[in-house]
């Protein structure tokens, strides 16, 4: 085993009568974790080394996969200034790895876990509780608020992903990081369709019970020359991942001091 494998804790959902809801946070020093609705319990679990694997994950298997990628952004802060330039790393990045006809580019978050940083930079905090992004009608409601209604309705009638990029902007990520579910041992009913409440819009995402038989991996000390793909909806129906749940986790190996964890995270709808 490697010395970076651990056993962390993680948050799950407790399945109830009524429909969780996701408070999303708008940032800033006193940024947390709000589920109402419902309970949350913690539970120990085995969080292996993803770079040990022998076969490296994919996204279609997996749900996730890890690519090096070398971005000419010095300061992601910075990045409303320089989004186009980043969107075009990220199409030239994505569309061979995922062999997609186009992409669009529409959101990008940034996280960190040290409330000084987040006042500074007004961020939201890691999402500390094990989710997946998307419904499948919050996936497609999706096109239809970002795109024309003719293109979108086009668009709907084939097959698409959204794919999240995540990356560290400030030296490794040691405290924080994100893990995955390897998605052939998430099976649908352990996913809850939950009401997702943002300052501008109500969308709906997926939070999850716990299951024994989940398997989780992390890529440790991810620098800001990698990105992890993260697929958070397939519409094909074929056999492949359709989703991956992740969730941040307080690291018991990161040493006292460690740097707070800086993040990046884009979402992109592609269309094949």
């Amino acid at each position: 085993m490697s010395e970076h494998s651990t056993r962390a804790v993680l948050r799950y959902l407790i399945p109830g009568d009524g429909k969780p809801i996701y408070h999303a946070s708008v940032g800033g020093a006193e940024a947390q974790l709000n589920i109402s609705n419902a309970e949350v319990e913690e539970r120990v679990v085995s969080i292996n080394d993803a770079r040990d694997q022998s076969v490296p994950a994919s996204l279609d298997k997996e749900g996730f996969s890890l690519h090096s990628h070398d971005s000419e952004i010095s300061d992601f802060y910075e990045l409303a200034d320089q989004q186009h330039s980043y969107e075009e790393e990220l199409r030239d990045l994505v569309l061979p790895l995922v062999g997609g006809n186009d992409l669009l580019v529409f959101d990008h978050t940034l996280r960190s876990d040290s409330a000084a940083i987040r006042s500074q930079h007004n961020t939201r905090e890691p999402a500390a509780i094990v989710h997946n992004d998307y419904t499948e009608a919050s996936a497609k409601n999706r096109i239809r608020t970002l795109l024309p209604s003719k293109e979108a309705k086009h668009l709907l009638l084939g097959q698409f992903a959204i794919i999240n990029v995540w990356r560290s902007i400030s030296g490794p990520v040691i405290q924080s990081p994100l893990t995955c579910c390897d998605a052939e041992t998430l099976v649908e009913t352990d996913c809850v369709a939950s009401e997702r409440r943002a300052k501008d819009r109500i969308g709906e995402l997926e939070l999850v019970s716990f299951n024994s038989e989940h398997r989780w991996y992390y890529y440790p000390e991810m620098t800001g020359t990698e990105v992890l793909l993260i697929k958070t909806f397939d519409s094909a129906k074929d056999g492949r991942a359709r989703r991956s749940a992740h969730t941040a986790f307080d690291n018991p190996l990161a040493p006292p001091g460690a740097p707070a964890r800086e993040s990046v995270e884009s979402r992109l709808l592609v269309f094949y």
